[in-house]
């Protein structure tokens, strides 16, 4: 086997990242439980729902993808659905559609499609947590001012 194939890069927060190395060329579906950064050609569909997708710089994707999070440095070309973020750094370039709850897309980076923000995914994730500006006004207990009170009743 090619010292540029599939590999373990090294342990993550849930297991091992594995590699498609930049000479494969993938035609079909890859699914997967770990996250995996692909170098290599791909055409089709990437399904990693709870897990990380890295697109190398020198990765050339025509495919959809749905992952927990997409970090893209190459070219993708298809829609990208990530439950927790989609980053498309400098060099990184997408034409297709974007779901997710958060998005970084860095200058110099090319994008042309459409952006959803995808807020139930982001709030269930949160549980009942508020931020914290919303946790210190409910927590003031300064009453209104006089010229508000009255214009409010």
């Amino acid at each position: 086997m090619s010292s540029d194939g599939i590999r373990p890069l090294g342990p993550a927060a849930g297991g091992t990242t594995a590699r498609l190395g930049a000479s494969l060329h993938v035609k079909g579906e890859i699914t997967g439980n770990e996250d995996l950064q692909i170098d290599g050609t791909v055409e089709g569909l990437v399904q990693l729902d709870d897990r990380k997708l890295i697109v190398g710089p020198s990765a050339k994707l025509t495919a959809d993808v749905v992952a927990r999070e997409v970090v893209v440095f190459g070219s993708v070309k298809g829609n990208l659905r990530a439950r927790d973020r989609i980053e498309i750094k400098k060099d990184g370039s997408v034409i297709g559609d974007l779901t997710t709850a958060r998005i970084m897309i860095e200058d110099g980076a090319y994008f042309k499609g459409a952006i959803e923000i995808d807020r139930s995914t982001d709030e269930a994730n949160r549980g009942s947590e508020k931020p914290a500006f919303t946790r210190a006004a409910a927590a003031s207990t300064t009453p209104a001012p006089a010229h508000i009170a009255k214009s409010a009743s």
